[in-house]
């Protein structure tokens, strides 16, 4: 008799693997957002996405996970495009710009959605599970697209590495050195809003930034070099997603992504209380700034 049946469960098997990869995924790019003190913007795109999947439904009429994902990317890039824009050409700082973004997107897919659920005969259950995630329904399809934009991810990471290393600890030692800054902070901002639309499906508009922040958090807190930075923070969203995925199979009633981002958040406070690279014991002088000797040397 099999101790573990529920790790032979096909419908586990699918759904952890979706979870793992989405994790390496947010975790990845995580990282470089956590590091350039964008973490909010996960939030932002997150929250933007939802008017694209409303607008993609009522032109369409189709509840198809692919043309809905295209949707929110849309909504996600054109957020993007509006912060970076306002920050460029206003007086308006960053983080205003945050939150203006959100709350201008929000709003909008908000009105979007409740005119949809007053459309006579229309059949918007579908949509629901992109505000809070149904990690549970996960298909062999949705892994995919999970399984693809973490690869691309992975391939552009690697192919700027050195770039994205210098855009963010030094951004003007970059901008003098011939970097194109400004380009390279787009295709950052552009990968950070695949990795969210990639996840919405599993966690949901509400709870995906705590997935791109969470594990890049906390393996910051146990290393001062990026490259080990990086790949710990891919383990711990794998872990996460694995880890919530089992606690929502054992406890029949407690969601999946909301028990994965809980998972990731408990490894942050884990790592907050032991992790050695921000305290005292791990750090070798206090002169310089977190991470900036291990980016000369790695």
């Amino acid at each position: 008799m099999n101790a573990f049946p529920l790790l032979h469960d096909y419908t586990f098997q699918v759904v952890a693997l979706g979870a793992a990869l989405l994790g390496m995924t947010s975790g990845l790019i995580g990282s470089f957002a956590v590091l350039r003190r964008q973490s909010l913007l996960g939030d932002v795109v997150s929250h933007a996405a939802l008017p694209g999947i409303a607008a993609v439904f009522l032109m369409t009429g189709t509840k198809d996970t692919v043309w809905l994902l295209i949707g929110a990317l849309c909504s996600g890039l054109a957020a993007t495009g509006f912060i970076i824009g306002v920050v460029r050409y206003s007086r308006v700082k960053f983080d205003t710009a945050l939150a203006l973004g959100m709350s201008v997107f929000f709003g909008l897919g908000l009105v979007l959605l409740t005119y949809v659920q007053k459309i006579p005969n229309a059949n918007q259950a579908g949509l629901q599970r992109f505000i809070f995630g149904q990690a549970a329904v996960l298909l062999k399809s949705d892994i995919l697209v999970i399984a693809v934009t973490g690869a691309v991810l992975l391939a552009l990471t690697l192919l700027f590495w050195k770039e994205f290393k210098l855009l963010s600890f030094d951004p003007e030692f970059a901008r003098s050195l011939g970097f194109p800054t400004r380009s390279l902070n787009v295709l950052l901002s552009a990968m950070t809003v695949a990795a969210i639309i990639a996840g919405l499906q599993t966690v949901g508009v509400i709870l995906m930034s705590a997935m791109l922040v969470a594990p890049a958090v906390a393996a910051r807190q146990w290393t001062n070099r990026l490259g080990v930075m990086v790949a710990l923070a891919a383990l711990f969203g794998a872990i996460s997603g694995v880890a919530g995925t089992l606690a929502s199979s054992a406890l029949p009633k407690l969601p999946a992504g909301p028990a994965i981002v809980v998972a990731a958040d408990v490894l942050v406070l884990v790592s907050l209380a032991f992790g050695r690279a921000r305290s005292g014991r791990g750090r070798k002088g206090g002169g310089a700034g977190p991470c900036l000797p291990s980016l000369r040397s790695s």
